[in-house]
């Protein structure tokens, strides 16, 4: 603040002459008169605008201001003075020829002895350089953060289709990871095979909810194909990526020969739109597409088409690995229950058989079972494990069922059943072992209980279920795994030892495998108690066919990593 009086007056002179001599541009202003112009301006100012003193004073200093000067700081100013208060602002001025330069302007009001103002002094600084280096790194900084944000986004999408159990799951799992980070709305069009076929809206994802089955509906009404006009049908034919910074706010005008799909169109309030073709080894499998809507989704650039081409290349891949996964596992399904027999009707029991192929593998697995009406009128029941996922486990498996077949139509008792396969696996030098469990349940007595001898190979202990609801472990007399202990020669014993038990009618047998019970990051023993929790709470009765399904529904875990064989038997009350 100022306070004009009457002092000295060469101390004043001198004064005035060092404004005057300045480099610094000074100004002063008449608020008492209207308009608040200039009344005084050093050769500084001159030299920093290119106004001279003539063509500047008698006017306001807003003749600095031009198109693009910032409203918001001319706001600021003009309170500041209304309130007769010191400020100081940095706002984009235009020199008399035109050029802009950045303006530092400090005001500060003057006043009489008296209180009363009556000028505004500024002074105005170029501060060009300071401003261009200060906005240089703002977007340095601002061009660093959005790389490190594409990092972060490939990194997130690529570790989410890594983890993809399908093709579906992979292509879900893309489109979450690019809503609301990329677009506000994605879709992906799969091919029925790669770079051929018809294609299908297999994931769509929105930021508004409802605006998924919108999108859905689009991709119904337009029904694009490989190579239609479409923006979606030429990415599909192998043609060049699609980027529309700005679409037609109108659907007629996108759509003028399809009104239903306009009508659509207005209801998504699309911006701009980017279509990318999801490829891998050479061929295209998919369209991605990803949409911004108004009023307040980014129109998209070039620089965002080369980020959703480098997405989508990653994305390939996945896609590519998990079509391939599928296939496979599906042929692994279909050759590994040809391997398993067909569960007939046999005379005064009932059986009951599943098997579930687990999740993680996409070849055939070791896991079998087996039920047999033999020609003495006795049942055999087998239900084995051949260690290993590979061919290899398979066709060892093939093998120990068809030995372990025929020894048992032969009449052999369990323990030399399963000894036979032992010497089977040693003499052939299978590179595999095996658990198993073989039960002869003997035809009925003048009472109708049957007698049931077993053997165990390692195998985890079959469960018995009395009529009175009793439940019983098969556990006595287990040996040693198939494969598990080389013998010097042919073994000329009984056989293993084996386990007898009597059985009334309506008596339940289970057998199973142990992809029910050992599940990585779970106690074994805890979900062999909740097997056998789930058997004993069964509707005493319970036909085989039920018992099955309600252990399954029970006991297979979330995520089934392992194969599961399951068998029930119900002998008949």
């Amino acid at each position: 603040m100022f306070v004009v009086d009457r002092g000295d007056r060469r101390l004043e002179e001198l004064r005035n002459q060092a404004v005057v001599a300045t480099d610094m541009s000074f100004t002063i202003s008449d608020p008492r008169q209207r308009g608040d112009p200039l009344v005084w301006v050093n050769p500084s100012f001159t030299a920093l605008t290119g106004y001279p003193a003539e063509d500047a004073v008698g006017r306001n200093c807003r003749f600095l201001q031009g198109r693009n000067t910032d409203g918001a700081a001319v706001r600021r100013i003009g309170d500041a003075l209304r309130q007769r208060r010191s400020i100081t602002e940095v706002l984009l001025n235009y020199r008399r020829d035109g050029t802009a330069f950045w303006n530092q302007i400090a005001i500060s009001p003057v006043f009489d002895c008296a209180g009363d103002l009556v000028n505004f002094v500024g002074v105005q600084s170029d501060v060009t350089e300071r401003v261009v280096v200060e906005q240089e790194r703002r977007a340095a900084l601002a061009e660093a953060e959005e790389a490190r944000a594409q990092l972060r986004m490939l990194a997130e999408a690529t570790t989410q289709m890594t983890v993809a159990l399908g093709v579906v799951d992979a292509c879900e799992r893309l489109a979450r990871s690019l809503v609301p980070e990329l677009a506000d709305l994605c879709a992906v069009d799969l091919l029925d095979s790669p770079g051929r076929g018809v294609p299908r809206r297999l994931a769509v994802v929105a930021r508004d909810v409802e605006d998924d089955e919108r999108l859905r509906e689009l991709g119904r009404l337009r029904n694009y194909h490989v190579g239609d006009p479409s923006d979606t049908g030429h990415v599909l034919a192998g043609d060049r990526p699609v980027l529309v910074p700005e679409l037609p706010e109108r659907g007629a005008d996108r759509y003028p020969d399809d009104p239903a799909a306009a009508a659509v169109y207005d209801t998504l309030r699309l911006r701009s739109v980017m279509v990318v073709a999801v490829r891998a080894r050479g061929r295209v499998l998919a369209a991605l597409t990803l949409l911004t809507q108004h009023p307040y989704g980014r129109r998209y650039s070039l620089r965002d088409l080369h980020l959703a081409t480098d997405i989508a290349g990653r994305a390939g891949l996945a896609i590519d690995n998990a079509r391939l996964y599928e296939t496979e596992h599906a042929a692994a399904v279909t050759l590994q229950r040809s391997l398993l027999p067909e569960v007939s009707d046999v005379a005064g029991v009932q059986v009951a058989a599943r098997y579930l192929v687990g999740v993680d593998g996409n070849q055939v697995g070791g896991d079998w079972y087996d039920v047999l009406d033999l020609p003495d009128g006795a049942l055999g029941l087998a239900i084995g494990d051949v260690a290993g996922h590979d061919l290899r486990a398979a066709a060892a498996m093939g093998q120990l069922r068809g030995v372990l077949r025929s020894y048992a139509w032969d009449g052999g008792r369990p323990g030399s059943v399963l000894d036979r396969c032992d010497q089977l696996v040693q003499g052939l030098e299978m590179a595999a072992m095996a658990t198993a469990v073989y039960v002869r349940v003997e035809p009925p007595d003048a009472d109708g209980a049957r007698m049931l001898c077993y053997a165990n190979a390692g195998h985890p202990a079959p469960l018995l279920l009395e009529p009175d609801g009793t439940l019983v472990r098969l556990d006595e007399q287990r040996s040693p795994m198939i494969g598990a202990i080389r013998s010097l020669g042919r073994r000329t014993g009984p056989g293993r030892a084996e386990a007898v038990r009597r059985c009334s009618p309506g008596t339940l047998l289970l057998l199973y495998t142990d992809g029910l019970t050992d599940v990585a990051g779970e106690d074994a023993d805890q979900r062999t108690a909740l097997l056998e929790r789930t058997l004993a709470e069964l509707p005493l009765g319970a036909a085989a066919d039920d018992v099955v399904e309600r252990v399954l529904g029970v006991c297979s875990p979330p995520r089934l990593r392992d194969d599961v064989a399951l068998l029930a038997v119900r002998l008949a009350p």
